[in-house]
């Protein structure tokens, strides 16, 4: 994966790791970072959040960006009279590099966000609760900040189309993300069925709305056809999808002994499994191993002995069925129909480059 991302980088010219380091070394977040430094030490997760920004070289959290960049050098200058100056380095329109920029942004806020904790559930082993309070202010007014930049920078386009594409995208990550949370917050989650069809909608809403509508946002920007926008928002939904995929299977296929004890039984391998041995079967299995028809929707290890043993037992018991081979074919599935969607565009080194980007996800 990182090889991949390293080439593609080439291909547009720069390296997008730190696509946001521009708006992030800002002096006004610089100010708010040299607060959040009062968090060492603590458990708030906004650092954890904080050195992903850096350190994240496996999963590469500013991949959207680069995606926006290789569609719209895919899609090259379009035949159509075009409104804005053809400033185009690489391949690409300036008005694209500033959609990837403005869509890392939206990223970063929303992962920024998502580090505010819920202070009813803190436990004395989470840390003083004045660094919990202080945390969570440094996690909305950061992630307040990079939104209004890149609301700020969307305006600048002066696309109506655009702002009207982007907006709804980040709509769809609220809805998404409220729907995630309402489900973890529920004490009784595991008693809604959750189907394929469900857990797909969520996904999209979460993950992938934003990078597909984003590139479809890149292809109006250069007043490509119709058809082109099309396209390009089937590329980065489905590419999206089967990246979610890849991620929700690594602890089944991972060879790392610590990464299959940590999954979620919302994810799509606990998902396909429950639809194949029946919504029933599925509470009775967590009932015998756990002695409770009610776990957390979140398994996370380590627990105490007894609770880490019954979680292995259903990481077993989810492995030995049907759920994961599932996942992997639709994982594959959502990865075809991305290359699909490539086939429009003409043979270059970045439709190559967006291609290896779907094999490296689909490949197991």
């Amino acid at each position: 994966w990182s090889q991949v991302v390293s080439e593609a980088e080439k291909i547009v010219g720069y390296p997008t790791s730190f696509m946001s380091l521009r708006c992030l070394l800002s002096d006004e977040l610089s100010t708010i970072a040299m607060q959040v430094r009062k968090l060492v030490g603590t458990k708030h997760p906004l650092l954890d959040t904080a050195r992903g920004f850096v350190y994240d070289s496996r999963n590469n959290l500013q991949m959207r960006g680069l995606v926006i960049l290789l569609i719209s050098k895919a899609a090259g200058p379009s035949t159509a009279e075009v409104s804005f100056p053809h400033n185009m380095v690489s391949g690409i329109y300036s008005s694209q590099r500033s959609l990837a920029e403005i869509t890392e942004l939206i990223h970063t806020a929303f992962l920024v966000h998502r580090g505010i904790v819920n202070i009813g559930e803190l436990k004395s082993c989470d840390g003083p609760l004045k660094d919990m309070q202080f945390g969570n202010k440094m996690a909305v007014l950061s992630g307040d900040f990079l939104l209004a930049n890149a609301c700020t920078s969307l305006a600048q386009l002066q696309n109506t189309k655009v702002v009207e594409l982007i907006s709804s995208a980040i709509g769809d990550l609220v809805q998404g993300i409220f729907y995630e949370n309402s489900q973890a917050s529920q004490e009784s989650c595991l008693t809604d069925d959750i189907s394929v069809a469900t857990w797909k909608e969520q996904v999209f809403l979460s993950h992938s709305a934003l990078l597909a509508k984003s590139c479809q946002a890149a292809m109006e920007l250069a007043k490509h056809s119709t058809e082109t926008q099309d396209m390009a928002f089937q590329y980065g939904k489905h590419m999206s999808m089967s990246h979610k995929l890849h991620s929700d299977l690594q602890p089944f296929v991972s060879e790392s002994s610590s990464d299959s004890m940590a999954f979620s039984l919302n994810s799509a391998p606990a998902v396909l499994h429950q639809e194949f041995l029946g919504r029933e079967a599925w509470i009775e299995q967590i009932r015998e191993v756990s002695g409770s028809p009610v776990l957390s929707a979140m398994i996370v290890c380590p627990y105490p002995p007894r609770c880490a043993c019954v979680f292995r037992q259903l990481w077993e018991a989810i492995k030995a069925g049907k759920g994961v081979t599932s996942a992997i074919d639709l994982c594959r599935c959502h990865g075809n129909r991305a290359l699909a969607a490539l086939e429009h565009f003409p043979p270059s080194e970045a439709r190559a480059a967006l291609a290896n980007i779907v094999y490296a996800v689909t490949s197991f």
